[in-house]
Order: C-alpha cells, then structure tokens, then sequence
C-alpha cells in the first residue's frame, strides 16, 4: 500500500517503546509491491530499510549505522543514513548548516534531542526538520533541509510499505521509553536536576576553568574519561543549523554528567545571518520573528533536558559579513528579540560568535537588548577571556564571558579520542 505522509508531518509524531532490534535493510534496484512501482533510474536510487521502500536521488551516498557505529550522522551533507546513530561517533569538532538528508530507523527511541514524542512539535521551517512515524512498518522517517524543502517533501512523500511490514521485522523486545521525547512527555513528573555541589560551598551562576565544546554530545564513558581534565562541556541542545545527530544528548545523559561534576554551556545552533554562507538563513524582513520563535525552540527543548529556568542557552551566531550594513542589522534585530524572549520566559540570553563580527557588532550597537554573556571564538591559542582588542573591558564582564581558544583538533583522555574545540569559561553556564 502507499503510506500518506505529509498530512502528518506537521501534526503529532507516534510513540511507540524502544525497540533493541535493526530491521534487516538493503540498497537495490525496484521490485514489486503493492501500488504504483517505483522506478531507479540515473537520477534516483531505490532504498529499502524493513518494509519500507522509497526513491532518493542517485549521488546521495548511503550508510548502513549498523555496519559503521562511529559513522557520524551529519546533516551539512546530502545522505541516506539506515539505522540508529551510534554512541561513539566520529564527527568535527564543529559543524553549522544544514542541507537535504535523510535518516531511517526503529520507530521508538528517536535519535538525539528530537522531541518525537512532544505534542507541541516546533514547525518545520523553526528546525528545517521534518519526522514521521510510520507505525505500520514501525520506522521513523527524519529529513534536514537547507534551500530546498520541496525536494525532501517529495522524497518523504513517495513512500511504500510492504503489506505485514513489521511481521518481517526481527523480533521486538519491548522497552521503558528513553530520550528527549520520553522527557518532553513526562517533564512535569521530573525536578530539574539540581547543579553540582560541594559541601559547604554554594553553587554560583557562573564556572571557570577548562571546557570543551565536540559536534555531538560524547558518550558517558568518554565524559567520565575526561572529567579530569575538564569542568565544563558544551551542548548544542537544538536549531535548525545543528550539523550532527545527538543520540546521546538525552535527559538521562545530562543527569549523568551533571553527578560526575561537569557544567554545561546549552548553545542552539539556529538560522543564520543573511549574508551567511549558510543554507539556513533568516532574512532581514523576518529576523524579529525568527528570533522569538528560535527563543521559543530553545526553550522547549532545554526543558526537555531537564534545564530549568533561570539558565543561560546561547544562540550559535557563526561568522559573517558585517560589513554589509544590511545584514549587519538584521543580525542585531535578530539577537535583540532573542534576548527579549529568553529573558521574559526566565531564561538566561547568551549568544556565541566571532569576536570580529558577532560579538563586536553586538558590543557596539546601542537601543537593544543584548544577551548577558557572551561565548566569543578567537583562535589564538591565549587561554584567557580578557585582553581583546576586539572587546572593551567593560563588555560584558565581570564572570560574563567564555573564550574559544582553538578550533578543532584530536585529544586523548582517558584513552579516549575525541574531535574538540577548546575553551577557557568565566561565565553563565548550567
């Protein structure tokens, strides 16, 4: 039969347990099933994962999560990716922007911090993200776009699903839902995790010390390898420019952490400035909305997370052209009604750039609200938060400020290799 997907894409996500088994997959040519035939040919590829079968365009390359566990699940680049995300991926330190992919797995526990269970799922064009159950075959269907939204509809759409689908799947042990769509469903029933405390000493808003900041959110025991080595750790909780896949990223990881002792810098990796190189951009008509409604995004899934109010999230502003007047003002437009909205909902507003662009754009302009920290990235290799010429030493100081030192590179703690980028904090953190 043919599956309609778009009339759901929008509307509510099904739920189902978490499954521990891998449907059997595979890449070939078209054969029969029930409704219209779908044809391969030089311009598309037919995919087949379980029961279900639909046409991709021929370049996009195809990967099998569960032959590759450190594969990394990356959305700046057009892909098929079949199977849960591993826990130990293999990814840059960092990535923004997104483009057309494609990711199919057991329906269930859903990959990374994806609300698949919320019934208040954000629109598509806030995540430039579309997830659809489909029960009958009991795969989730997850699609990222940049410029061509149309593309990845029409992919989605063109879906067939074998008649007894999930029959032919592997045998399911049925489990207690885990993941951020489990924690959007039950958040009332949990307290916020309360911060890391020593005895006799108060816990204060801002940390110092050593922070890494990785794609995707490591694994526990990479997190526990590293803790002797660092205090704090980034997360990149959400936006439509996430470049990586966040199985790990679970309300569950971050109790964990947070008892090992780390401090956490939530950051939200949304639409990009107008003059951006990137695929997800803002405009300047719409930077005041698009603003609110990533503020809102944000929130939600910080709360999903188990982050309370009255801590920082900061907004992943990448570098851009600021000397394009235009877009320089769009840009301050946009992070003026993000802090608005954090700040009204009891949130703390933090933005992270280039100190050359972003954030002394943001420390020059005046008759806006601006965030109350900012993470800064200057990669000179000078661990310390002061003595810019790019800031003003009455810029958001004091405890108010975290520096990026050095881009992405290997390190090994523990004995345990990750891709980071490194960073010295003095500032908000959760």
């Amino acid at each position: 039969m043919r599956y309609a997907v778009l009339a759901g894409f929008l509307g509510l996500v099904a739920v189902m347990p978490a499954v521990s088994a891998v449907p059997a997959l595979t890449v070939r040519a078209a054969t029969a099933t029930t409704g219209p035939p779908l044809a391969a040919g030089p311009r598309a590829k037919i995919i087949e994962y379980g029961g279900v079968r639909l046409s991709v365009p021929a370049g996009w390359p195809v990967f099998r999560l569960d032959q590759e566990p450190t594969r990394c699940v990356r959305y700046d680049r057009h892909a098929v990716y079949l199977g849960r995300a591993g826990t130990e991926q293999d990814c840059p330190a960092r990535m923004a922007g997104r483009t057309e992919t494609l990711q199919l797995e057991p329906l269930g526990r859903s990959a990374g911090n994806s609300a698949a269970g919320s019934r208040s799922l954000p629109e598509a064009s806030v995540t430039q993200e579309i997830k659809t159950a489909l029960p009958a075959a009991g795969v989730l269907m997850t699609g990222t776009y940049g410029s061509d939204r149309a593309l990845l509809e029409g992919v989605m759409r063109d879906v067939r699903i074998r008649p007894g689908a999930q029959r032919a799947l592997p045998s399911l042990r049925m489990a207690n839902p885990v993941g951020p769509g489990a924690g959007l469903r039950t958040a009332a029933r949990h307290r916020p995790v309360r911060q890391p405390r020593r005895l006799g000493q108060p816990v204060r808003e801002w940390a110092t010390g050593a922070g890494f900041d990785a794609c995707t959110a490591p694994s526990l025991a990479a997190m526990a390898a590293w803790r002797h080595a660092y205090r704090v750790a980034n997360i990149y909780i959400g936006g439509a420019a996430r470049g990586c896949a966040q199985p790990n990223l679970t309300w569950g990881w971050m109790r964990a952490v947070r008892r090992m002792g780390y401090r956490l810098i939530p950051t939200y990796v949304g639409l990009q400035a107008p003059c951006s190189t990137r695929q997800n951009r803002f405009t300047a008509k719409n930077a005041y909305r698009r603003g609110s409604t990533s503020a809102d995004d944000a929130i939600r899934r910080a709360a999903a997370l188990g982050i309370p109010s009255g801590n920082p999230i900061y907004f992943d502003m990448e570098a851009y052209d600021n000397q394009d007047g235009r877009c320089r003002r769009a840009v301050l437009t946009f992070i003026h009604s993000w802090s608005r909205r954090l700040r009204h909902r009891g949130y703390v507003p933090g933005m992270y750039s280039s100190v050359g662009s972003g954030i002394r754009d943001l420390g020059q302009a005046t008759g806006i609200t601006k965030p109350e920290a900012i993470w800064f990235a200057r990669w000179d290799g000078k661990a310390r938060t002061d003595r810019s010429r790019y800031l003003e030493p009455s810029w958001w100081s004091p405890h108010r400020r975290i520096k990026q030192y050095r881009g992405g590179h290997r390190e090994e703690h523990g004995g345990i290799k990750l891709n980071v980028d490194s960073n010295v904090v003095d500032g908000p953190v959760y």
